[in-house]
């Protein structure tokens, strides 16, 4: 079943179920962008994953993954508006977040090396908070660096720090 008012079109219907709410609202982004790409959906426990596959998806994409995010946030904020039911919601085009997570992962182990041999904490270049976040849990299980955020949005900064000993 989905919510509709009397006389709308197709295109206004909300769906009930978080999932379908995800793909409808991507779907309508990539008609209104006119990008012709395929969504598929996967849903567990935990997550709601969108994977957006197709031609010239950095439009989608966006500088430094900015569009990409914000979409992200707009599917979580529609799956699970009026619902108390919360998880998360990944939104991914061409293998996007995994590339990312890559580079990232490499940045954060050059900075803690950096940062131990030079004795001095080491910035990283600004960040999104989600990516941030990345860095953060990355280098979390390491017991030779901490790390922590500088700066106000939208040059806040991840900093990674030798610790005592090391």
């Amino acid at each position: 079943m989905s919510v509709a008012e009397p006389g709308a079109s197709s295109a206004d219907v909300i769906p009930d179920e978080p999932g379908d709410r995800v793909r409808a609202v991507i779907e309508r982004v990539l008609d209104a962008v006119e990008i012709d790409a395929e969504v598929e959906l996967e849903e567990d426990d935990e997550a709601i994953t969108a994977r957006i596959e197709g031609e010239d998806l950095g439009l989608l994409i966006g500088r430094h993954g900015q569009t990409i995010d914000a979409l992200q946030l707009l599917c979580y904020r529609a799956a699970f508006r009026g619902s108390t039911e919360r998880k998360r919601v990944v939104v991914d085009a061409a293998g996007y977040r995994d590339r990312r997570h890559d580079i990232l992962s490499r940045q954060a182990d050059s900075a803690a090396e950096r940062a131990l041999r030079g004795g001095n904490p080491v910035e990283l270049e600004p960040m999104s908070a989600s990516e941030r976040k990345t860095v953060h849990n990355y280098l979390a299980d390491r017991t030779d660096v901490q790390t922590h955020s500088e700066g106000d949005e939208p040059e806040r900064r991840l900093v990674v720090s030798p610790l005592r000993g090391y």
